[in-house]
């Protein structure tokens, strides 16, 4: 697993029921897995925003990511909703995932993370302002 860069992240997966917190610790992972796999983006930084982790990269570069729970149960992969990020990917693989309207994938279980469809998610968001 990936050090933690801040304590304050920890804590907030540690406080996270442990089903979700699963599924969002194999996010995260992927998140780091993709930004190492892109040269374009220098640093990935890890901190919380709204009280949940999120996924930082320079400006410029990347739109964040934010990794969390939704109020309708399960844990979710969140992206600016004022992007096109998630609505591009919904419009990339259609019927595939629960998509909440422009802002989230929400997941019921961890064995729905698809590192290869998933993982281009996370690529669009690491890259948003260079595509732009």
């Amino acid at each position: 697993m990936t050090p933690f860069q801040d304590d304050a992240v920890k804590a907030a997966f540690d406080a996270m029921p442990q089903g979700p917190r699963d599924g969002l610790l194999q996010l995260r992972e992927l998140v780091f897995a993709i930004a190492d796999d892109l040269p374009e983006v220098p640093r990935v930084t890890e901190g919380l925003r709204w009280g949940q982790p999120a996924y930082l990269t320079p400006s410029r570069i990347g739109s964040t990511i934010r990794l969390g729970l939704p109020k309708s149960g399960g844990f979710a992969i969140y992206a600016n909703c004022n992007s096109s990020i998630i609505s591009d990917f919904a419009a990339a693989y259609p019927n595939w995932d629960v998509i909440e309207g422009n802002r989230a994938v929400i997941f019921t279980k961890a064995k729905q993370i698809d590192p290869v469809r998933h993982g281009a998610l996370i690529k669009s968001a690491l890259t948003y302002h260079l595509r732009k």
